[in-house]
């Protein structure tokens, strides 16, 4: 190893320095800046400190970076506790900050195995993408998930997102710690075999990638479906303001007034603000309207079937649309309280409004909207890939819709948005996005965006989306091969590693 590497992996200060900026550089591969290069360079420097380490320097090393990583990330959640959640600054700096260490334990924990990892350059190379996989995807389920930041969304805009069809965005991820494994070796002059037959697999990765990117894995199934996305603006505070109600309903049938005919007309997540039960002679109307302009009409707001609850998040398709779609993935302490009998009237952050909803069921019949099946994903389901592919078969479009008012001025919303791109690269569906205050915007079955809405504005996104037919692979399979494959590597090259301390001792 040259001696510069040496020196600063036997820095302690040095290293943690170094893996905390790291971390924090990896959101700038993500939107919205898209310097993709970036997570790569971020992961080379995690890879080179896991070096030789214990299974606890390991999980140190790992927890930082982590750290780094969220706390740069996802700093929208201060933004969602201090100025949407009633608390003060500090309790918005300290509840953000054991949020963002809890996601950075999580994420370290898969890289404890990196100390059972044999010091050989091949075990390296296929160990370390493969705990990254490992890494991503135990985030994505534990605790209920949170699947925010991977690594493959940096690549969304480059050649490798020809693969996501194929296996997701947790394949790109793989990809890109791959190409990071072979530079970490390159640093290090490791010019081995395996390097060398790494890094021509990484160059053909990426070349056959572009090729990949032409094919068509669905294909049009009829004429053009003309939509309009409405986008209403309501501040967040004043959203389920009892005295701004009739202000709300009356606007957004006023923004829809001209857009009657048009095939779809989507309100987005939350759009009504008040219970089914509530509203009764408003929903009635609405849906008598859409019936007579032959309209269909999607809508979010919370449901119940009695005043006393279940209470649901959910798209109800009126006119020549029918279906209700439950939200089946909850916000924690936003749509649901953990330990709720203990925490309730604690603070004004435990008792949002609208923050007792219960879970949809995990079978539901998609929306119908104009005789097509809409596969739907309410504001946070859309960043699990798994789920929405689940959703997307027997699908010719997906609709997503959220408030990302909770994110104000962020970078939360274009990562959100990012995210949904990728759904529609993975599914090969167009996708329509409804929000309440931006990124409102229509993506083709390619991911590309070709119509958007300026955010914090109200207007109406006009224009038409071309429903297709079919699965991609990923659609068919979900994450799972790629899953399956990495955690048979972890446990390959770590039963290696067993092994030979065993013989060792």
């Amino acid at each position: 190893m040259p001696n510069r590497w040496e020196a600063i992996l036997n820095s302690q200060p040095l290293v943690y320095a170094s893996v905390l900026i790291a971390g924090a550089i990896l959101p700038l591969s993500l939107a919205p800046f898209m310097l993709w290069p970036l997570a790569i360079v971020s992961m080379v420097v995690l890879f080179l400190a896991l070096q030789n380490q214990s299974a606890k320097q390991a999980l140190l090393r790992a927890t930082v970076y982590g750290f780094g990583l969220f706390a740069a990330g996802v700093s929208w959640v201060y933004i969602s506790m201090y100025n949407f959640g009633g608390v003060s600054m500090l309790f918005a700096a300290v509840g953000t900050s054991l949020f963002c260490l809890l996601l950075a334990i999580l994420f370290a924990l898969p890289f404890m195995l990196s100390a059972l990892i044999p010091l050989r350059t091949n075990y390296w190379l296929l160990g370390l993408p493969s705990l990254w996989v490992f890494s991503e995807w135990f985030r994505s389920w534990i605790f209920t998930g949170f699947p925010w930041l991977y690594a493959g969304y940096s690549l969304t805009d480059t050649w490798l997102s020809g693969w996501a069809p194929i296996g997701g965005v947790l394949l790109l991820s793989y990809f890109a710690a791959l190409t990071a494994v072979v530079l970490t070796q390159l640093l290090q002059r490791r010019l081995s075999t395996a390097t060398i037959f790494s890094g021509l697999f990484v160059i053909a990765i990426f070349a056959s990638g572009y090729s990949l990117n032409k094919i068509n894995w669905t294909e049009p199934t009829s004429e053009p479906l003309s939509v309009a996305l409405v986008q209403p603006n309501i501040e967040q505070q004043d959203k389920w303001s009892s005295v701004n109600r009739s202000r709300t309903l009356r606007k957004l049938l006023a923004q829809s007034e001209n857009h009657w005919g048009t095939d779809i007309i989507v309100w987005p997540e939350g759009a009504l603000p008040a219970l089914y039960t509530q509203i009764q002679p408003y929903l009635d109307n609405v849906d008598s309207l859409a019936t007579a302009y032959e309209t269909a009409i999607i809508t979010g707001l919370p449901t119940n079937s009695n005043p006393m609850g279940p209470y649901y998040n959910s798209m109800l398709a009126l006119g020549e649309g029918q279906g209700k779609y439950d939200k089946t993935r909850l916000v924690p302490f936003g749509e649901y309280v953990p330990l709720e009998s203990l925490v309730r009237g604690l603070n004004s952050f435990f008792d949002l409004p609208m923050s007792s909803f219960s879970l949809g069921d995990k079978n539901q019949p998609p929306l119908v909207a104009k005789g097509h099946n809409i596969a739907t994903a309410i504001c946070y389901e859309i960043t699990y890939p798994d789920l929405v592919a689940k959703n997307t078969r027997n699908t010719s479009v997906i609709l997503t819709t959220s408030n990302d008012a909770w994110f104000g001025d962020s970078i939360g919303p274009h990562q959100h948005m990012q995210m949904a791109r990728m759904r529609a690269i993975e599914n090969g569906k167009p996708l329509m996005r409804g929000t309440n205050n931006g990124i409102t915007a229509l993506v083709d079955h390619k991911g590309q965006i070709y119509a958007q809405l300026e955010q914090f504005s109200d207007g109406v996104l006009t224009g038409q989306i071309s429903p297709r037919t079919g699965e991609t692979p990923f659609s068919r399979f979900a994450s799972w091969p790629v899953v399956i494959f990495s955690l048979l590597i972890v446990t390959m090259v770590t039963l290696r590693g067993i092994r030979q301390r065993y013989k060792g001792a």
